[in-house]
This record gives structure tokens, C-alpha cells and sequence, in this order.
């Protein structure tokens, strides 16, 4: 379902109703920025992933961001290793003419020097730029990953080069453990971290107020996954998301909810999951933005006891 057919399914099924007073009321308002960590830059709330645009044609991707951009988004992340390079070939045709008006943040999984750089050299190509804002370590899982990266001949060298040579603005990482995140902070000097920021995770796993703490001490631009993520898959379960590998919060009141979650905690921007009519609804929420309250607070929190997080603190 592309995002026109999801407008007209959603419109039918009055969307506005659904979702509740906290959107049903007002008109939407300007996209909101907020400064990234100590750095000069201001980016949206909500930030579009690659992956949204994997799996149509060039055209519908180009409509994506086009649509995207008009409405105020303005931080894009990406990766190469989402459908094997297509979210990078898709995104780099479809961002010609507005690079200059967006932050573009993209990842490496690799662990060594030279593969950072050979990957580096060809996320450049497919997105047909000579320039990243934000260069990511993607998906720290380990403590050991974390030496790696971070040791002689690591990935890190290759990232504080591109960033000499003007290849990239600022340095960051994403991190699926609090032991990961925590060694990335202690080990480099990063701009951001890129980490699941969830109210069942919160809640039920221990995970994330830890990280969120430290690198806001550091002040580092705190960049969220996950918001509407709602728990894993039953092993077997059919469902109708293919791009996502939990189930996500999809009631759009509650989707509501949780993203307002995320926001209402020291980040900068939320990237929804990579399922376009998620995005949408991201998108509707983010334009009413309104901090969640303590009442809404205690809601959730009583909701997680009944749920499985999709990630736990290791000792939680």
C-alpha cells in the first residue's frame, strides 16, 4: 500500500475519530526542530528511513521524500546494508535538488578500517553526493565490537579521516545493548548516538534511561529507533508487515501515544519504522505534537506489564 491508498483507507475509516482528542483537535503546525546534541545543526522530530522507500519504484520513492520534504522533514537516514544497497538507490535519485535542504545521515557495519572506508566511498556513490552530515557506527551489539571498532586499524580511523577529508560533518553511532552504548561513549568522542528509545523497553526492560542519562551528560544529539515498536513476533505469526521484525503499535491512538513517548524524553528525532503507512501516522503525530502527560505516563506503564520488550537491559 502506497501513501495515497493508505490516505484514502485511513480517511474512510475516520482517522481523526481514531486517533482521539490529543490529534483530532487543532490543525497541523510546522514540523518541529531541535538542536542536535552540541553541534549548530537543527533537524525535525521525525526523520525518514531508508527503508521506506525500499521495495516500489523510483517514482513512489521520489514522491516519498518529495511529500516528506514539503511537510518539514529534514533528516534522512539510511544504510547499506537495507535491502542490500536498494534504500541507498533508491534515496540518492530521489533526494537530487533537495540535498542541500537536508541532514543525511548514513551507517557501517563494518569493524575494520578499511572496510569503513570502501563501504563509506560506496554509500557515497549510490546516494550521489560527495558528502554525509552524520556517519554512523551501526549496530553496536557488543562490548567486544566496541574494542574493535574503536582499536587500531578499527572503523573509527577510517570515520575520523572521511570527517578530515570533508567527507562527513559529524560522527555517531547506533547501539542495540546499554553496554554497548555505554562502552561507544566511553571510548570516542561521538556528536550522536542513534538507540531505542521505547515505552515498553523503558518500562518492562530497563532499557534506555541509562544511555539516554549519559549522553545528555555528554551532550550528545540523542537520536531515537523503536518509538512505536509494541513487542516481538509470536514464532510463525502472519502479519502484514514485512519491513518490521517486531510488531509494531499500529492502533493509531497508541501509536500516538508511544511516539509522543519518545519525543517527550531528551531527544532530538524519532525515525518510525520503515513501513510507509507508519510513517504517515508518524508524520500526522509529530504535526500535533503536544508532551506527554503524567497521567499518560502512568497509562503506559501499566499497559508494559502485560507486554514483552523487544530489547532488555541485560541485567533487567
Amino acid at each position: 500500500m502506497d501513501r495515497r491508498e493508505f490516505l484514502t483507507t485511513a480517511a474512510a475509516a475516520g482517522l481523526a475519530t481514531a486517533l482521539g482528542s490529543q490529534l483530532a483537535q487543532g490543525e497541523p503546525r510546522p514540523l518541529p526542530r531541535r538542536r542536535l546534541g552540541k553541534t549548530p545543526e537543527r533537524i525535525s522530530v521525525l526523520g525518514l528511513g531508508g527503508i521506506v522507500v525500499m521495495g516500489g519504484t523510483q517514482e513512489e520513492a521520489s514522491r516519498v521524500v518529495r511529500d516528506a520534504v514539503n511537510r518539514g522533514v529534514n533528516y534522512f537516514d539510511v544504510a547499506p546494508s537495507y535491502g542490500d544497497g536498494e534504500a541507498e538507490q533508491k534515496l540518492g535519485p530521489a533526494l537530487e535538488g533537495y540535498r542541500d535542504r537536508v541532514f543525511l545521515a548514513c551507517k557501517t557495519a563494518r569493524r575494520d578500517r578499511g572496510g569503513a572506508a570502501e563501504e563509506l566511498q560506496t554509500s557515497l556513490e549510490r546516494l550521489r553526493t560527495n558528502r554525509l552530515d552524520l556517519y554512523q557506527l551501526h549496530g553496536l551489539t557488543s562490548v567486544d565490537e566496541v574494542r574493535t571498532a574503536l582499536g587500531p586499524d578499527g572503523a573509527i580511523e577510517a570515520l575520523r579521516e572521511a570527517r578530515e577529508r570533508g567527507q562527513v560533518r559529524y560522527l555517531g553511532f547506533s547501539a542495540h545493548s546499554v553496554d554497548a552504548a555505554m562502552a561507544a561513549m566511553d571510548g570516542f568522542a561521538f556528536d550522536t548516538i542513534l538507540f531505542p528509545v521505547n515505552w515498553v523497553c523503558w518500562y518492562k526492560g530497563d532499557f534506555g534511561p541509562q544511555v539516554l542519562r549519559e549522553a545528555r551528560s555528554r551532550d550528545m544529539g540523542c537520536l531515537a529507533l523503536k518509538a512505536m515498536a509494541r513487542s516481538p513476533w509470536a514464532p510463525g505469526e502472519q502479519h502484514g508487515y514485512p519491513k518490521c521484525w517486531y510488531r509494531p503499535e499500529d492502533d493509531p491512538a497508541r501509536a500516538a501515544l508511544a511516539l509522543r513517548f519518545t519525543l517527550s524524553q531528551p531527544v532530538v528525532a524519532a525515525l518510525p519504522p520503515g513501513d510507509s503507512r507508519l510513517f504517515e501516522l508518524a508524520l500526522t503525530v509529530a504535526e500535533r505534537y503536544k508532551p506527554i502527560t503524567a497521567e499518560e505516563r502512568g497509562r503506559l506503564k501499566m499497559s508494559a506489564r502485560d507486554l514483552e520488550p523487544i530489547f532488555r537491559r541485560a541485567s533487567a
